[in-house]
């Protein structure tokens, strides 16, 4: 795990592979209970028995928006911050989802930050997320994050 604990620390991460996650499960309880969280019960997604007869992978697959909100807390298994005051979600510059994901399948995060710097007072990351599936060449998803990391100031 990456320990940051100063916007120079952050700084001097422009350009890295900061790692690989740990592959988690994503089963159809947990894309039921995000499309019950978000409202989105398209049948790819809730119906396993359509799923199977309609869909050339023959099974429901992850909405693509689950595969993002993942990005938080699987970065959290990869990096630390010390002396952080809060962390703000500044925005998305470029997602793709390039695969289908079939329910029962494990994914896992790997992150490059693309740049680093200084800005109003705080860590401003971009990082390029790659979400991969266990078994397959092609990733589900990547995801060009934004996030401003503000540090307690000593004085």
């Amino acid at each position: 795990m990456i320990v940051v604990g100063s916007i120079e620390d952050g700084e001097a991460l422009t350009g890295k592979e900061i790692g690989v996650s740990g592959w988690v499960l994503l089963d159809q309880e947990r894309l039921n209970l995000f499309a019950d969280a978000t409202d989105d019960h398209q049948w790819i997604h809730v119906d396993p028995e359509r799923a199977k007869a309609e869909l050339p992978i023959g099974s429901t697959i992850v909405h693509g928006y689950l595969l993002i909100s993942l990005l938080p807390s699987l970065i959290d298994h990869l990096i630390r911050f010390e002396n952080l005051e809060r962390v703000i979600n500044y925005g998305l510059n470029k997602v793709r989802f390039k695969n289908m994901v079939p329910v029962g399948s494990r994914v896992r995060l790997r992150c490059v930050v693309k740049s680093a710097r200084r800005r109003a007072g705080s860590l401003q990351a971009i990082i390029e997320n790659t979400i991969e599936i266990e078994g397959q060449a092609k990733p589900a998803c990547v995801a060009e994050t934004l996030a401003m990391y503000f540090f307690i100031k000593n004085d």
